[in-house]
């Protein structure tokens, strides 16, 4: 009888409970979202889809979306890629300093560039008045797509950077070597040799920066003014002082779902056909260039990391400046910090308390997940692998507002809760941490799991105790970007937040659209700081002078 018993398996009662909560967490507000998109009144209707392709204004936000993400990602690949190849093929001064510049411009909260450029180049901005008074030339309006594109782009370029970085460093010296012998250098090895090679990199950070731009929600509320876009649309039609229509919000939240699938599974289809495997066995090393291309090649990346950072620097400067009520005034003090101090607290405190448990279940979360996919393959285990990726796809507002009309009625409330803002964190930063840990996982073989298990550890015990600290760089890694993505959350908490539950995010935007542009500038200083400290924390704890993904 004890032979045919089977034996107790751990793991499979870990998928089960992983299928379970998202299930939940994940499938439930998406039906429910679904459901409020096509009943009304306990009647099947299309009227609300009807409606939405029917009338101009609303199908003009999902083209006006789409155009400012794809130029948006046009841009990026334009300064990222080039950007990544000097930085990794040839000597810059003070590169590791730029590096951590380069990551702290994607690591803000998109809408504080969008607000930091509005002080620099708005109507009353300081460049736009300098330039008028010192030429007489009035500058175009930083407002609606040229804005939302400057923005967007300055802000997002970092990723295509990293990712093409990563790429660089797995591509063998020899390769490049052979190809400089047979004449093949300069530009024309750039775009014969190192961008084919990069081409399954490059594909996956552009299907990143148009998701990321493409759901932003902050940028073109702030900075856009009459171009209006599609995740502002959901949110007005949802929370919008003027009128809400819950169910029209759900059937756009439903079109971008469907929208935002379709450009996922494109740009899967696109990295299958362009994939393959490299092995560096030789590291691309940096060389020296000289002359005029050595001076050109330093004020590109000078130029671009500059731009991209002026307005940090600016609204760090501005968090010093003397205020009257709304009003920069001339000197400066600490006015400012003084009048967020009470807050401030409540606000730091509720973004460690809150992102810091959502990143404990993300890192547990991701392990086990990584573990399931890697190493024991099977129908229910790759369905939990697609699951996890759903949340990379959709628009948090989106996520935000099926979360509300899943859990805002019995059998479980948990709108207006800490544990709803915790719980659409994980779902929307978990994807992050997954694949870095996957991409971990497949580099150590099964041999080293099976030598400890044959000296007396049980499966578990092999992969906690030996298997997860060989990983433990590509679980910081993804961690580091689940963390800081974390703190800097807008789209999903703006919709899940109250007074009780706000974040430091949370209350730079609240300052913004007060107009109280000197305590939100105090704000966004202490959130630069947190994120700064994050990252030399982990580049400690790494013990690397480099971050790729």
């Amino acid at each position: 009888m004890d032979k045919n018993k089977k034996k107790f398996d751990v793991w499979h009662v870990i998928t089960i409970s992983l299928i379970a909560l998202y299930a939940l967490f994940l499938l439930y507000p998406l039906f429910c979202i679904l459901k409020e998109s096509i009943i009304a009144n306990g009647k099947f209707t299309v009227e609300y889809f009807i409606e939405f392709f029917s009338k101009s204004y609303y199908f003009e936000t999902l083209i006006n979306s789409f155009v400012v993400s794809v130029c948006a990602t046009v841009v990026t690949l334009i300064i990222g890629v080039p950007l990544a190849y000097f930085y990794n093929m040839y000597e810059i001064k003070g590169k590791s300093i730029i590096q951590i510049i380069i990551i702290l411009c994607c690591m803000s909260a998109p809408f504080i560039g969008a607000y930091s450029w509005i002080l620099l180049l708005g109507r009353s901005g300081l460049l736009t008045n300098l330039i008028k008074s010192l030429t007489g030339f009035t500058m175009p309006s930083i407002y609606g797509f040229k804005g939302i594109l400057l923005v967007l782009s300055l802000q997002l370029y970092p990723l295509v950077f990293l990712y093409v970085s990563g790429a660089l460093k797995n591509i063998d010296n020899s390769l490049l070597e052979a190809s400089e012998n047979m004449g093949c250098s300069g530009v024309r090895r750039f775009f014969k040799i190192i961008v084919p090679l990069c081409m399954p990199t490059i594909l996956a950070s552009t299907l990143l920066v148009f998701m990321r731009a493409f759901a932003d929600f902050g940028t073109p509320l702030l900075i856009g003014e009459g171009y209006k876009t599609f995740p502002v649309e959901i949110y007005n039609q949802y929370f919008g002082e003027v009128g809400t229509n819950h169910n029209f919000a759900a059937a756009i939240s439903v079109i971008a779902i469907i929208i935002t699938a379709i450009i996922f599974l494109a740009q899967k289809w696109a990295s299958n056909h362009y994939s393959f495997k490299m092995n560096s066995l030789h590291s691309v090393e940096r060389k020296k260039a000289h002359g005029i291309s050595n001076i050109l090649m330093h004020i590109y990346v000078y130029f671009i990391v500059g731009i991209a950072f002026l307005p940090q620097i600016y609204v760090m400067y501005t968090s010093f400046l003397k205020t009257r009520g709304y009003i920069f005034v001339g000197g400066y003090s600490l006015d400012s910090y003084k009048r967020i101090a009470g807050d401030l607290w409540n606000a730091i405190g509720n973004t460690f308390l809150i992102g810091g448990i959502a990143l404990i279940f993300i890192i547990v979360v991701a392990i086990l997940i990584a573990y399931l996919v890697v190493r024991r393959r099977n129908l229910m285990n790759n369905i939990i692998d697609t699951l996890s990726m759903v949340p990379y796809i959709i628009p948090g507002s989106v996520v935000g507002i099926a979360l509300v009309i899943a859990f805002n009625r019995p059998p479980l409330v948990l709108t207006g809760s800490a544990i709803i803002m915790i719980i659409a964190l994980i779902i929307r930063r978990l994807p992050y941490t997954i694949r870095s840990s996957v991409a971990i996982l497949q580099q150590i073989p099964m041999t080293v799991e099976e030598a400890a298990i044959s000296l007396g550890c049980s499966k578990l015990q092999a992969f906690f105790k030996v298997t997860v600290p060989m990983m433990a760089n590509g679980i910081l890694s993804g961690a580091i970007l689940s963390w800081v993505t974390i703190i800097t959350e807008l789209s999903t908490a703006i919709i899940l937040y109250n007074r009780s539950t706000i974040t430091l995010t949370l209350s730079i935007y609240v300052q913004v659209s007060r107009g109280s542009y000197g305590t939100a500038a105090a704000y966004a200083t202490v959130l630069n700081l947190i994120t700064i400290l994050s990252l030399l924390i982990f580049m400690k704890l790494s013990k690397t002078k480099e971050i790729a993904f």
